[in-house]
């Protein structure tokens, strides 16, 4: 039987992480594997690193919840987008597709639908993105990563399998990220993301409090692309990236806490490494609320500490950060009582299922 799969998701890092997860695995138990993206998104710069999985390029357009004069135009290019995924997938005759989300990923869903293709979602999010809204009528099952978002799909269709997380995370060497950002042993690592697109606000207000912060703590900033100020290049102490990639695990592991953004796959991530982390979700302003709901959630089970948006200054960024070091054992201690179960391996075994039906 056709054991042949076609992964789709892009727009941000956090959409094309779980196929990075997915992508060794699928591979060890014989996967033909191909990939559908944007012809400029993200997606297509992680994609490329990886051998053995081509690339397929689509026309997509952005789905705003706002005014926006593209809003116009764009549906075409959806809709263009839809007729080159239904190529693709009939040329190349996959036995089921899998989409993480983003925009991109609706032409996809839509194209393996009009195939007779069965496809699986997985939504990161306590509520589903506008993207997974559209495309979920016409997927075979959800896949969720919080309990709460079951009740935003059909019964039928929605299952809870946890958050999946990166093998090669947890293989991470700290000493080899110390070496990588020629830092010293004993004196505490803050880890600082902001994203894939990085954050202006967050950036601008750690680096005001570098002077200070680095008296205590060694940082890695991965700040975004174009986002690394050349006037802190040469610091001691201060390694400046606008993206991580292979050394992201080492980075990880050498880390006591972390200060993100509050997407799910990050923090989940973060929890699996019993990282203790103080998130700042995007704004109402800048989102549709998820990385709020996302953030509380964990702050309820004693995971993180929340510093909003609104509330961010100077002062306040600083002291959150030695409020959570001078707790960061309380934190480890609520992780190592969390169960996050074997989600990769919950969602290999649907894939698989999905294929035989």
């Amino acid at each position: 039987m056709n054991k042949k799969i076609i992964l789709t998701g892009g727009g941000t890092a956090g959409h094309v992480m779980v196929n990075l997860a997915l992508i060794p695995k699928l591979k060890e138990q014989g996967w033909d594997i191909a990939y559908i993206g944007s012809h400029q998104g993200i997606e297509r710069e992680l994609i490329s690193k990886v051998e053995g999985v081509p690339y397929f390029p689509i026309s997509t357009g952005k789905l705003r919840r706002y005014f926006d004069w593209n809003n116009f135009k764009d549906p075409f290019k959806v809709l263009k987008g839809t007729f080159q995924a239904y190529r693709i997938i009939k040329k190349e005759k996959p036995s089921i597709v899998f989409s993480k989300g983003g925009f991109v990923s609706v032409p996809v869903i839509i194209g393996a639908w009009l195939n007779g293709v069965p496809s699986i979602i997985h939504e990161s999010d306590i509520t589903p993105g506008l993207a997974n809204k559209i495309a979920m009528p016409f997927a075979t099952k959800i896949c969720v990563t919080f309990p709460e978002t079951l009740r935003h799909v059909k019964e039928e269709k929605g299952i809870y399998i946890g958050a999946v997380v990166r093998e090669e995370l947890k293989r991470g060497n700290a000493d080899k990220g110390r070496e990588y950002c020629q830092f010293e042993k004993g004196k505490p690592v803050l880890l600082v993301m902001g994203g894939s697109l990085g954050s202006k606000r967050i950036n601008d207000a750690l680096r005001a409090n570098l002077q200070t912060l680095l008296d205590d703590f060694q940082i890695v900033h991965i700040c975004g692309k174009g986002n690394v100020d050349p006037q802190w290049t040469n610091k001691k102490g201060y390694k400046q990236f606008e993206y991580v990639h292979e050394e992201l695990p080492h980075l990880m592991a050498m880390a006591d806490i972390v200060l993100s953004r509050a997407g799910a796959n990050s923090i989940f991530e973060f929890l699996a490494l019993r990282k203790p982390m103080l998130l700042i979700p995007l704004s109402k302003e800048a989102s549709r609320g998820d990385q709020i709901l996302n953030a509380r959630s964990f702050e309820k089970s004693g995971y993180a500490e929340v510093l909003m948006e609104e509330n961010l200054t100077n002062k306040s960024l600083r002291n959150a950060i030695y409020h959570l070091y001078q707790n960061k054992d309380r934190y480890r201690q609520n992780m190592d009582r969390s169960d996050a179960g074997d989600a990769l391996q919950k969602l290999l075994t649907l894939i698989e299922e999905a294929r035989k039906s």
